[in-house]
């Protein structure tokens, strides 16, 4: 630390903010970022900090990672954006092509690119709503699916994201979570009960063949960390399997690696019909993904309709910042090239050279 915190340049240009910035985005940390990488960011008053926000578990590669750099550099230089739907380019289906070997299950799979998590879930809905001809979608309790209208609508914590933003879009149905260290019966039930007790809630007040779809985050992130107990996941993909209902894993916090398997449900050997991804995906750049079954709603021509009109940021569409690994299964992280660049922005020498 080289200033009390905020410094005063931070203090400096949170004044300006506050003059111009909606008070809706809010802040946490009171400094301004000038670099990071190699785990810490430095603020403009030269304070160093471990970096473990990753930008709310988006960096997973690291911040300002050489090979991401390097990709992002080039492709600017060739074109920022073009709309894969006008004139397509090859980095869209590169990125297909990686998602489809990194992702759970050797069946045939089918991906589309979009710019948040938010639009991932919202476009999951859609696909699977097409699929079954069914509107009904069930969300779990302490669910968190994103903020426009329809992810909060899944999303169950009504503060700080919900509150006064309704109405929300109709037909999202909540059902118990499987939350092991609050389960009554003790932690080792908590899978097999809170499956039968959802299933139960879903047949009797809404009817299986109504369901469109079932979405989950294979371990929660925003209502608490809940790691669901084990059986409930399998058990719920059984009776979406059973009943034609599309079993849709929100993978947009958990995914690529953050939980020791390049996928949350793989701990349970869970494949889900559709997958929704984001943030690790590329590296701290605007991409995201729907990824899964090749169902027959992702093939037929009315599909554009659920398509994204910017249809994916050109410049991370290159290729996953995730390397692609010989296995899915808990590879090693990749070697950090220093050769241009210095060993981290947390040391003396490297704070100089920044600044």
């Amino acid at each position: 630390m080289i200033t009390e915190v905020p410094g005063p340049r931070s203090r400096e240009l949170l004044a300006r903010r506050d003059k111009v910035v909606a008070r809706g985005v809010s802040t946490a940390l009171p400094v301004f970022i000038e670099a990071a990488g190699g785990g810490v960011v430095v603020d403009v008053d030269g304070n160093s900090f471990i970096d473990f926000g990753s930008g709310i578990a988006v960096v997973s590669v690291g911040n300002a990672a050489p090979r991401v750099v390097s990709a992002v550099q080039e492709q600017v230089a060739r074109f920022t954006h073009t709309c894969f739907m006008v004139t397509p380019y090859e980095g869209y289906v590169q990125v297909c092509e990686a998602l489809d070997r990194l992702t759970p299950g050797e069946h045939e799979k089918r991906s589309a690119l979009f710019n948040s998590g938010a639009e991932a879930v919202e476009n999951a809905v859609k696909i699977a709503r097409a699929h079954t001809g069914r509107s009904a979608v069930v969300a779990f309790e302490h669910a968190y699916h994103g903020r426009t209208n329809l992810t909060m609508a899944l999303t169950a914590k009504n503060m700080p994201y919900k509150q006064s933003f309704g109405p929300f879009a109709p037909e999202v149905y909540r059902v118990p979570m499987s939350y092991p260290y609050r389960w009554p019966s003790g932690p080792e039930n908590s899978g097999p009960e809170a499956a039968a007790q959802a299933i139960d809630l879903i047949e009797k007040q809404l009817g299986a063949s109504q369901v469109a779809a079932v979405l989950i985050e294979p371990i929660q992130g925003e209502g608490g960390f809940v790691v669901p107990g084990a059986g409930f996941l399998p058990a719920l993909a059984q009776f979406c399997t059973d009943n034609g209902i599309v079993f849709i894993a929100d993978e947009v916090q958990t995914g690529f690696a953050r939980t020791g398997d390049m996928f949350a449900c793989e701990h349970e050997g869970v494949v889900p019909d559709l997958m929704a991804l984001a943030k690790g995906i590329a590296g701290g750049f605007p991409l995201s993904a729907v990824t899964g079954r090749a169902l027959r709603s992702w093939t037929r021509p009315t599909s554009e309709a659920w398509a994204a009109h910017s249809a994916a940021t050109r410049w991370p569409a290159r290729r996953p910042s995730v390397p692609s690994p010989p296995s899915r299964r808990r590879t090693s992280p990749p070697v950090r090239d220093t050769s241009a660049m210095s060993c981290c922005p947390g040391c003396a020498p490297c704070r100089n050279s920044i600044r």
